[in-house]
């Protein structure tokens, strides 16, 4: 599903995650379709995403500057996540790899802990840890 408020903001292609989670993906994903890490690392995004979501509405409420640090961090990574893992350039044509290096330096924005729907093996081999926000 296409977003109006991404793409008030700019970002293209703008595309609301949440509704268009695919039930399907599953089949098409993983070790011998994409890596091995792509069916851990999409439910872990979500799994953010959806807190963030959850946190922007509460900042629309609140006001962000009354939010935790924690929260913030959540803002962050929403802001993120659509400028950089769903924004893409008109001619750009990234591939799944790169889409999931992306996606490991959102993720590595969290410490490792905050991370349960990866593997330990991931965490090791993806997550880089010098690269968490405050």
């Amino acid at each position: 599903m296409l977003s109006r408020e991404l793409h008030n903001q700019g970002i293209y292609p703008p595309v609301d995650i949440a509704p268009s989670l695919s039930r399907l993906m599953k089949d098409g994903i993983g070790k011998d379709d994409t890596r091995d890490d792509h069916p851990r690392v999409a439910n872990q995004l979500y799994a953010l995403y959806a807190k963030a979501q959850e946190t922007r509405n509460l900042a629309s409420i609140i006001g962000a500057e009354e939010l935790s640090a924690r929260d913030q961090r959540y803002l962050a990574f929403a802001d993120d996540f659509d400028r950089f893992f769903v924004g893409q350039g008109e001619d750009e044509n990234r591939s799944v790899i790169e889409t999931l290096n992306v996606a490991w330096e959102l993720l590595s924005r969290f410490p490792r802990e905050a991370l349960t729907r990866v593997s330990e093996t991931d965490l090791a081999h993806y997550h880089r840890s010098g690269d968490k926000a405050a």
